[in-house]
């Protein structure tokens, strides 16, 4: 499809994709963020000093860095269900 300027709702069309591809690139910057912290070895030495990672040699003798702390969710809060009593005498009515 191509997108034309002077057809009636083509700069708005291509607003929406201007906007579009501007949230795709800010989700990739986030990501990109939010990633470094675990392939960093900076950060990583830092999670070791708070006891959430080490690292150590395998057999082969290369250090490597692993978590040691499995990430905690929290469990799901359980909702009170209140369940409507039966009546059991049921008279017809008016409306």
């Amino acid at each position: 499809m191509l997108i034309e300027a002077n057809s009636p709702g083509g700069k708005m069309r291509r607003t929406f994709l201007c906007g579009i591809l501007c949230g795709v690139v800010m989700a990739a910057a986030l990501t990109f963020a939010v990633a470094i912290p675990a392939n960093n070895a900076h950060w990583q030495m830092e999670i070791v000093k708070r006891g959430g990672g080490a690292w150590f040699f395998d057999k082969n003798g290369r250090l490597g860095w692993m978590w040691t702390v499995e990430p905690t969710s929290a469990p799901p809060q359980k909702k009170q269900i209140i369940v409507p009593a039966r009546r059991t005498n049921l008279a017809p009515q008016r409306l």
